[in-house]
């Protein structure tokens, strides 16, 4: 008997990858950069080799992001994850001062300016406001909730989150744009937003989303090919019949690492908006498939995390950022699949974007400091 007992713990104990929450969260995210790391660099060196004579061009940018974004990681996993909320001030100032700034002297790139050049990488102030509105609407809800107090749609909090909405808008770039404004909204209306203010919140959102698309001759008319992108395939729809074809030739097992040949001058951004569409193509169905394994998964496990944190205000920061990276997942899979129009999101860890990805690893930092500090007062 004791033997059989023995055996079947034995068992248990190999069934299990992690010990905790923390830990499946820190795996998921190290697959996924390696996953990323190799599709930027396989996505990116014909692109690099015909534009800056090496194709290492871009992957020598993505490892020092890499780099940095798993320091990132270290300090918010290090640091108590109370400590941004006392800081929120400081960085929210800095924030703001940054999305200023990038609109004055930032660098003009394809009709927007959103990138302000640093010492050795292109930081992109829209990418911090995204973590720095979750933090502000995080610090907001749990108050009201430990309080036991209505939540409302006018506060301080939700007009210092509509200006940086706003100031990341006229770059232009309404998709960052929506993503700042749009995630604190959902984690509003998730914690239990009145239902006569959630309509009213569906009401100006419709009507906001319907006038920034008029405002912008492009986007009415990305719009318009969105569920037919062949009927303008050389204009507006090029984009999205190009990753389809891309999706789509790489079949069940795909055509093999770098052997895709949609990054070959076919799909524009290959490497960082439509990055999804080079690994489906060269690593097929079963490829695809597991990257959305690993994503739910990280939904899965941030949720856990949520639910054992030790208070409200990790609770709701965890919905936060568990929103922002499958969030942002499920917006550019939709995107790439044609399924809605190109709104310049990219996916987490598998698209090249260097602030992108040093924020999302800081913010998988703070999630799993929250996961950390769950499991000890458990």
């Amino acid at each position: 008997m004791a033997g059989i007992q023995k055996r079947e713990l034995g068992q248990t104990e190999r069934k299990k990858f992690w010990t905790n929450d923390m830990e499946a969260i820190i795996a998921i995210t190290l697959v996924l950069v390696i996953l990323g790391t190799i599709n930027v660099f396989s996505s990116s060196f014909i692109f690099a080799e015909a534009e800056f004579d090496t194709p290492y061009f871009f992957l020598k940018r993505h490892a020092l992001n890499v780099f940095i974004g798993l320091i990132a990681f270290g300090v918010c996993l290090h640091f108590d994850y109370h400590v941004w909320r006392r800081w929120i001030v400081v960085v929210l100032g800095l924030t703001i001062l940054a999305l200023i700034a990038v609109l004055i002297v930032g660098p003009v790139v394809n009709g927007a300016r959103r990138w302000l050049p640093l010492v050795v990488v292109q930081f992109q102030p829209a990418e911090l406001a995204k973590l720095v509105a979750i933090m502000i609407a995080a610090a907001y809800i749990s108050n009201k909730i430990k309080l036991q107090r209505r939540l409302n749609l006018l506060s301080v909090q939700a007009l210092i989150i509509v200006l940086m909405f706003v100031l990341t808008e006229l770059e232009p770039d309404m998709g960052t744009g929506c993503i700042i404004l749009g995630i604190p909204m959902l984690m509003l209306v998730i914690s239990g937003l009145d239902k006569r203010d959630v309509l009213k919140l569906a009401g100006v959102g419709l009507a906001g989303v319907t006038a920034l698309i008029i405002k912008e001759p492009y986007r009415l008319e990305r719009l318009k090919i969105t569920y037919d992108p062949w009927s303008d395939a050389q204009n507006y729809g090029y984009q999205t019949v190009q990753s389809l074809s891309a999706i789509g030739s790489g079949e069940l097992t795909g055509m093999g690492l770098g052997v895709g040949v949609s990054k070959y001058d076919y799909l524009p951004e290959a490497h960082t908006d439509f990055a999804f569409a080079i690994f489906c193509q060269e690593n097929g169905f079963l490829g695809a498939i597991f990257v959305f394994m690993l994503f739910a998964a990280f939904a899965v496990y941030a949720a856990r995390i949520a639910n054992k944190a030790k208070d409200e205000y990790g609770q709701i920061l965890s919905m936060g950022i568990m929103i922002l990276v499958v969030g942002q997942a499920i917006a550019n899979l939709l995107m790439v699949g044609g399924m809605i129009p190109v709104v310049g999101v990219p996916l987490p860890f598998i698209s090249y974007g260097g602030t992108s990805l040093i924020i999302t690893m800081a913010a998988i930092g703070i999630l799993a400091n929250i996961g950390k500090q769950g499991d000890k007062s458990s």
